[in-house]
């Protein structure tokens, strides 16, 4: 075998630099580059073509003072956009931004948001991708939050398979949740319900989300009713038969959130309102429903504002403690805010937020928080690339900013949304983050005990490798091999393996010059290790 001793230093540099102490993620970057100032992102992924990406914004120009939501399109996983900062669905002028953006099951485009000159919810619809856009449908007349939540059902075996759901809140007392949805990809919708009247409390950040055979899941903050209706505790509801009827719990477990401002971040306004999202992917965690907020002064939250993790392991009847999600010392001066989750198709977790752990007072950069074991371990890494310093909007209400920022995941990527105006205004800014770059640095989360990888021999190799290991627990494993991109290219084998030493051989001889990742897998614990290919 005839191998370049100046090719595998290279090789291994890259390796160490890929996957050393910093996690090589890429370059940040505008979804949509304008003088428009852009905040609030929200994103969906096509059911029909995972490729396709509709994201939106609040769009303000701050010369005319013209509101409206953006048109992001993506057709190729998130790489690349095109769109406009206007949506262009009569009436034109009576756009108030707080998108909510939905691909349905036909393909059809669905935008909601309130309105700009007459109060209440709006819905248009695209038939060609957004480039044009229904006349207004008015959801409800009276006038709502600014912090709605939008969702469709995508799954095929589902009995409301294409509904999609709005839910938001009324701003009149009480302030209950409503929710209101369309069976006809937005032509019309149901007459918003209250599903919580009267609350206990007035509600703030309705959000909706599908889970398993239709289930639609809705949380909420229940707020104090002074100034600044800082969030008490959550609120969450189901319904098994699309949104008609309701099961209702208005509080899973008490909360001390940060509504107000942050006097360090030039007094911006700031909210601990509920995220919610569901493990679909199979696994040891499947049904596992998961909420994350922004709290204080409550533990495991200490005096500074920290990203706070709870779930159910039982369809929301009981919920788990606190889980302090950002790993900074606790107490440490250090803010955390507006965390967005999202759990992928191998059921790890991952939330991201702005951090100003590395930065003064006055700035922030972007974390990313992943735990492949529920939450019982978390990895972050700073995924924006650069600093800025949050700053009131021009044109937008009083310190205000934006109020939330997203992730999505699809094609094996993640695809993090949020917005910052370190290019001089405020813009959406992203960096696709492919899953397989965590392969490696997630070995130590697991028990080192049930799997153990002893030995790949030879590496670098050429065509055949030969891979020593050894499992003391009897399941079923998997014994796989990813590229460098994380998809997966080989099943060396898979079976039932009992307690022992075993030895196994991959044969490479169709595969090019490369890395590689070689992965060991039960229901219940991995390992992997990189390889290098030589021909």
């Amino acid at each position: 075998m005839k191998i370049n001793l100046i090719k595998i230093f290279f090789i291994l540099s890259i390796i160490n630099s890929i996957y050393g102490q910093e996690l090589f993620i890429g370059d940040s970057y505008r979804i949509y580059p304008s003088d428009v100032t852009q905040t609030e992102p929200v994103v969906s992924v096509s059911p029909i073509n995972s490729l396709i990406l509709f994201a939106s914004a609040v769009t303000i120009n701050t010369n005319s003072g013209f509101k409206s939501e953006g048109v992001y399109i993506s057709t190729n996983g998130g790489l690349n956009w095109f769109g406009s900062d206007t949506c262009n669905g009569e009436n034109i002028f009576n756009h108030g931004g707080d998108p909510g953006v939905v691909i349905d099951k036909n393909g059809v485009f669905i935008l909601t948001h309130i309105g700009s000159i007459f109060y209440g919810m709006y819905s248009h619809y695209s038939l060609n991708s957004g480039a044009n856009w229904s006349t207004a449908y008015s959801i409800i007349t009276q006038q709502t939050e600014d912090k709605s939540s939008t969702t469709t059902d995508v799954i095929p075996t589902s009995p409301y398979y294409g509904r999609t759901y709005i839910s938001f809140v009324r701003f009149v007392s009480p302030f209950p949740v409503m929710v209101s949805y369309t069976t006809n990809s937005g032509i019309s919708w149901t007459t918003p319900q209250a599903i919580n009247n009267p609350p206990p409390s007035r509600c703030s950040g309705g959000y909706v989300i599908v889970g398993m055979n239709g289930r639609v899941l809705l949380c909420w903050a229940g707020v104090n009713n002074v100034i600044p209706y800082t969030e008490d505790f959550i609120g969450f509801a189901y319904s098994d038969d699309g949104g008609v009827n309701w099961n209702l719990n208005q509080n899973i477990f008490d909360v001390n959130g940060i509504n107000g401002t942050l006097p360090s971040k030039s007094n911006i306004r700031v909210n601990g309102l509920p995220r919610m999202d569901i493990d679909l992917s199979g696994g040891i965690r499947n049904g596992w429903i998961y909420i994350v907020t922004t709290e204080k002064n409550l533990p495991p939250a200490g005096s500074d504002p920290d990203i706070i993790l709870r779930y159910s392991s039982n369809d929301g009847l009981s919920w788990s403690s606190g889980i302090r999600v950002n790993q900074d010392p606790l107490n440490n001066g250090k803010i955390q805010y507006f965390p967005a989750i999202k759990v992928d198709n191998t059921g790890a977790i991952n939330i991201i937020f702005y951090d100003d752990r590395n930065t003064s007072s006055d700035s922030a950069e972007v974390y990313l928080a992943r735990s492949t074991n529920g939450g019982s371990t978390w990895s972050e890494y700073c995924i924006s690339g650069h600093r800025f310093k949050p700053k009131p909007i021009t044109g937008g209400p009083s310190s205000y900013q934006g109020d939330f920022i997203s992730l999505e995941f699809t094609n094996n990527k993640l695809i993090p949304l949020w917005m910052d105006d370190y290019s001089g205004i405020y813009q959406i800014w992203t960096v696709p983050i492919d899953i397989g770059t965590f392969l490696v640095k997630e070995n130590h989360l697991n028990s080192p005990e049930d799997i153990v990888i002893k030995k790949c021999y030879p590496n670098p190799f050429n065509n055949s490798i030969k891979i020593s290991y050894s499992v003391n627990q009897s399941r079923y494993y998997f014994i796989e091999v990813f590229d460098i991109a994380g998809k997966k290219i080989d099943v060396i084998t898979e079976g039932f393996i009992t307690p022992g030493n075993y030895n196994v051989y991959w044969n490479a001889q169709d595969f090019p010059s490369g890395i590689y990742f070689l992965r060991i897998s039960s229901s219940e614990y991995s390992v992997a290790t990189k390889i290098v290919l030589l021909k």
